[in-house]
């Protein structure tokens, strides 16, 4: 094993990478990091990985998890005050075993792949639905991207349909803590986040006095030798929301955009719907909506042969894996028909995103859809940046529909 590396140019690329050059070109910065080496320290000591095979390592083996409460505040200093990050740093997405063992367990007997499948109906008559009222020049973000991945949540869930639009508000504005936990995030954050903590807490006890088919009627049925405590169920419930927000709305957004820009795979889509799912799965690991996975190396172990010790932090960047020359052949070419796709865009290990059968079916839905629907889609103006280094996407994407 070798000690990782440090040098002057890593904490030039590093600090790219929180820049706007950076968020809108992250990948021939990951390139360059890979060159240097697969695992890379930066300034403040937290150890960078860009390779695939690192990535995997990280987010899959047991000796990485997530940091203690205390070393929480690393991240967020003061966040058990705050209801935005107490609610997202209290969930399932932040816990370890075996904490994490019981709640995955005890979710997973109601959000199951069944339960999501038996959604596909529902959902593109959602999708024809959104698109019945698209016309002209619209913000795609606004128009669909948002709203339709937080509808499809709330359909599950159990969210009655007229108290949906202001529940988007609400996700939206929770979800800003998922780009940076600042004071200007916080300050519509945290009443969102109380505000859907307080509206789920009555939906529950509405389902315990008169249960549905939704899911939260299930997790408040969830019985098996121990029950989830309604914080646990109100949290788990609000982190599907956040899920989508972050996941599903910035792949559709990502994806129209790289499909406008390279107009003879988009035309290979409208020639075959049926690609769908492989179209799915290159899309997600060419511009992946979730970039990286913060970790803490539980014991010490190594990563790429560079020595990690045991309480060190590790970032794992799942889009600079997800572009790696020594996995993917000619990693920077959208190719919908690419074999042998396994993109890194939903983690991996005991913490794979629970939600991604439900996006990966959404995107499929919804992205043959819209680009068959409309032979004249095209850009209107520059797609608007989101500016976070963890989450990818637009705040904005002005499209004609023609």
């Amino acid at each position: 094993m070798t000690d990782v590396v440090e040098s002057s140019e890593v904490s030039v690329l590093l600090d790219e990478l929180t820049r706007a050059a950076g968020r809108e070109d992250p990948y021939s910065r990951y390139s360059r990091l890979r060159e240097i080496a697969p695992v890379v320290r930066a300034d403040d000591g937290t150890l960078v990985v860009t390779g695939y095979a690192g990535c995997v390592a990280v987010t899959r083996d047991p000796r990485f998890g997530n940091p203690p409460s205390q070393a929480m505040e690393f991240i967020a200093p003061g966040w058990e005050d705050h209801p935005a990050t107490r609610l997202l740093f209290t969930s399932m997405l932040m816990t370890n075993p075996p904490d994490h063992t019981r709640l995955r367990r005890l979710v997973s007997s109601s959000f199951t792949a069944r339960r999501v499948q038996a959604l596909q109906p529902r959902i593109a008559e959602m999708v024809e639905d959104r698109l019945d009222h698209v016309d002209g020049e619209i913000d795609f973000v606004e128009a669909f991207a948002l709203p339709f991945p937080v509808d499809v949540i709330s359909e599950l869930v159990g969210v009655p349909e007229a108290d949906r639009a202001r529940f988007r508000g609400l996700v939206r504005d929770w979800g800003r803590i998922l780009e940076a936990v600042t004071p200007e995030a916080l300050q519509k954050a945290d009443p969102a986040a109380a505000a859907i903590r307080d509206y789920l807490a009555d939906l529950a006890q509405e389902r315990r006095e008169e249960p549905g088919e939704d899911l939260i009627s299930a997790l408040v049925a969830v019985e098996e030798g121990e029950q989830l405590t309604e914080d646990e169920l109100v949290t788990m419930v609000a982190l599907l929301f956040a899920a989508g927000f972050a996941t599903t709305t910035n792949l559709l957004a990502n994806s129209l955009v790289c499909l406008l820009r390279d107009p003879d795979q988009l035309a290979r889509l409208r020639a075959d719907p049926a690609l769908a799912p492989s179209a799915v799965e290159e899309l997600l690991r060419y511009d992946s909506p979730v970039q990286l996975v913060r970790r803490m190396a539980l014991e010490d172990t190594e990563i790429s042969g560079a020595r990690i010790r045991a309480g060190e932090r590790v970032v794992a960047h799942l889009g600079a894996g997800n572009r790696d020359p020594q996995r993917f052949a000619d990693p920077d070419r959208l190719d919908l028909t690419r074999a042998d796709n396994a993109p890194l865009s939903f983690g991996g290990g005991i913490h794979y995103c629970l939600g991604a059968p439900l996006a990966r079916l959404e995107a499929q839905t919804a992205i043959p859809a819209l680009v068959t629907r409309f032979p004249n889609l095209q850009l209107t103006g520059a797609p608007a940046r989101r500016d976070s280094l963890v989450i990818r996407g637009y705040t904005a994407l002005p499209i004609s529909v023609g």
